[in-house]
């Protein structure tokens, strides 16, 4: 099973470098399999590269999906995170 859930990216530059370190440790934190979608590209959350990669500007959206030993926990804490930082 997993839990999904979607935010929209407020920062006027969107995902550059700093965010996508913050994401990455936020991530980390969690055992559980955190991946993100945005325009229809998919990227391990505990991967900068990868974040970085997804080029998520403001305004879009993101689809987060959480899956693992403490998905419930993990999706509450990221996506209040998410909706914070970003």
């Amino acid at each position: 099973m997993s839990i999904s859930f979607t935010t929209i990216v407020k920062d006027p530059e969107g995902i550059h470098a700093r965010p996508a370190g913050q994401i990455v440790k936020e991530a980390q934190r969690f055992s559980s399999d955190i991946t993100v979608t945005a325009a229809g590209s998919e990227a391990d959350a505990k991967r900068i590269f990868a974040v970085m990669g997804l080029g998520v500007k403001t305004g879009d959206t993101l689809t987060v999906r959480v899956s693992g030993d403490d998905e419930e926990h993990a999706a509450k804490e990221f996506e209040s995170f998410l909706r914070e930082t970003l």
